[in-house]
């Protein structure tokens, strides 16, 4: 029925999950897998967690949806948890817009720098290469993979592409035109790419000296990802704004903007909206998920688990490096990634390779020591498959040479 009734944009795995209980998924045949995606970061709290799974059938029962034209305490109550954890680590946020992903997040971000900008006539974003910020034509437009924008152009004018991880080239970028700068802390679909030391606090300086607004995608390293709630914080940084979605809901479908009030009031009313946006059911879902990893103190184990996890790559055989923070991280291998994806999703394990030699691993935030464990087993056990397959193709060409 995929072939037949689906548009065909996806290269889909053969296999249908049934259900899914914490780390683990099982599939219509009663195979067990090994979630180390987390449906790319989404599912925070993991398969059917109880809180989770209460308070949507809860809402459920309740209402679903009025619209914002109404004041929605569930929304009000999710907005005041994120920003009672934006205050905690420093850089405190003031105001929350609700959405339904990623990429609406980051459109409402880039309204919000050209909103900041018009007052001077500035429209002008500097973004990165190899950045990611969505699919919708705006977000498409500051995302730096040129391959994503083949036949959808012309695209929106106003982004200014520069290295990331390249300060220089960023203030060079800057002009009469420049409103604002969008980057995020780690490039998830670039391959896990971290910022490097001082590069983010060097943004948001050179922000403030040219009035700009510093702007953070945070959908796939938010919500306790990397073992805060939010990765800016482990930067000391003050952000004007950002952007959130993939873990908030916990699989429910749910974006968001954090921002500073001055950068808040930017948007009146008539700006920016929604229909689908913060409904009661998305913002039980986000205040189920915040609570649940302040009372499992999830965040703690986010570090111990990363740690544990990345650890344990740099010890496999055919891993050339580890990269990430948290339970956000990246293999480079010395072999190519996606037959080694396929093979791990035969051997129970899914992961994904993000990169031509780069798998990622993106494992729901209450991944036991057990899972982490059985993983790198698995992981190790394939990737000693590809080894031995190199010695052989060696050998048979050693033997046709003689």
């Amino acid at each position: 029925m995929t072939d037949e009734h689906l548009f065909q944009n996806y290269v889909r795995a053969p296999v249908a999950f049934t259900h899914g209980k914490g780390s683990r998924l099982w599939d219509a045949a009663g195979h067990e897998y090994l979630d180390f995606l987390a449906g790319i970061a989404v599912s925070s709290l993991g398969h059917a967690h109880p809180r989770l799974v209460e308070a949507v059938s809860m809402q459920a029962q309740r209402y679903l949806h009025v619209s914002n034209l109404y004041r929605i305490p569930e929304q009000e109550e999710a907005a005041r948890l994120l920003i009672e954890a934006s205050r905690e680590g420093g850089g405190a946020l003031d105001r929350a817009f609700f959405c339904n992903s990623g990429t609406e997040a980051n459109e409402a971000a880039i309204k919000i720098a050209r909103k900041h900008g018009s007052k001077s006539g500035a429209y002008e974003i500097i973004v990165t290469d190899n950045g990611f910020h969505g699919r919708t034509l705006g977000s498409l437009a500051a995302t730096g993979t040129p391959r994503y924008h083949e036949g959808f152009g012309p695209l929106p004018e106003g982004f200014r592409f520069v290295p990331y991880n390249d300060l220089e080239a960023a203030t060079a970028a800057v002009s009469e035109a420049t409103c604002a700068v969008l980057v995020e802390p780690i490039q998830g679909e670039a391959g896990v790419i971290p910022a490097e030391p001082g590069y983010l606090e060097g943004l948001q300086a050179l922000c403030k000296d040219n009035d700009l607004l510093f702007l953070l995608d945070e959908v796939q390293t938010g919500i306790g990802r990397t073992g805060v709630m939010f990765a800016y914080q482990r930067h000391g940084l003050e952000p004007d704004a950002i952007t959130l979605a993939k873990g908030l809901g916990g699989g429910v479908a749910v974006g968001a903007v954090l921002a500073r009030e001055e950068v808040a009031s930017l948007l009146v009313p008539g700006d920016h909206g929604t229909t689908f946006g913060g409904n009661p059911l998305a913002s039980s879902a986000v205040i189920a998920v915040l609570e649940t990893i302040r009372e499992e103190d999830l965040l703690s184990n986010v570090e111990r688990m990363g740690a544990r996890l990345a650890d344990g790559l740099a010890s496999i055989d055919l891993v050339d490096s580890v990269r990430g923070l948290g339970l956000l991280r990246a293999a480079e291998l010395e072999v190519d990634a996606a037959p080694v994806a396929a093979r791990c999703l035969e051997e129970g394990l899914l992961v994904n390779a993000v990169r031509q030699r780069s798998i990622r691993f993106a494992p729901p935030l209450i991944v036991t020591p057990g899972e982490v464990d059985r993983a790198l087993g698995i992981f190790s056990r394939v990737l000693s498959t590809f080894e031995e397959r190199e010695e052989k193709t060696v050998a048979a060409t050693t033997s046709d040479a003689g």
